[in-house]
């Protein structure tokens, strides 16, 4: 099954309605893209929710080590990390029952993207939030 992201305008309406945002591999380097796009969205309104072992916070928020660790529900789970780690994330954000998993630009994964289809979950892939925040805030 190749992938298939929803319409411009689905997306449109899922980052209307979405508060919280959860994104793994959220790095605490300003000069990182994981950072300045969580930046963006952060300034936009959204709560974002730090998930990286690695780091205590980012954009002063406290870090949490893995999906599991979050309090509450997620809206988003964003994903910065490599294509083939992809599956995992997908498996972990199943057990947080989040609503829509969202793969940065440049990451694809058919199994992860297999496996959540087949649950019924909301998939984007290769696709850059923040680009798509920007591109339908006005539509």
């Amino acid at each position: 099954m190749a992938i298939e992201n929803p319409s411009l305008e689905e997306i449109g309406a899922i980052l209307k309605k979405a508060k919280r945002i959860a994104v793994v591999g959220l790095s605490n380097n300003p000069e990182r893209t994981s950072y300045q796009v969580s930046e963006v969205m952060q300034q936009a309104g959204y709560e974002i929710i730090p998930v990286n072992p690695t780091i205590d916070e980012a954009l002063g928020v406290k870090a949490v080590a893995s999906l599991k660790d979050i309090e509450g529900h997620v809206d988003i789970v964003n994903v910065f990390r490599r294509s083939e780690q992809l599956l995992d994330v997908a498996k972990e954000f199943v057990e947080i029952d989040a609503d829509v998993f969202w793969a940065q630009q440049g990451l694809v994964n058919e199994d992860a993207y297999n496996f959540l289809k087949e649950k019924g979950y909301t998939v984007i892939m290769d696709r850059c939030i923040k680009v798509m925040h920007a591109y339908t805030r006005n539509q």
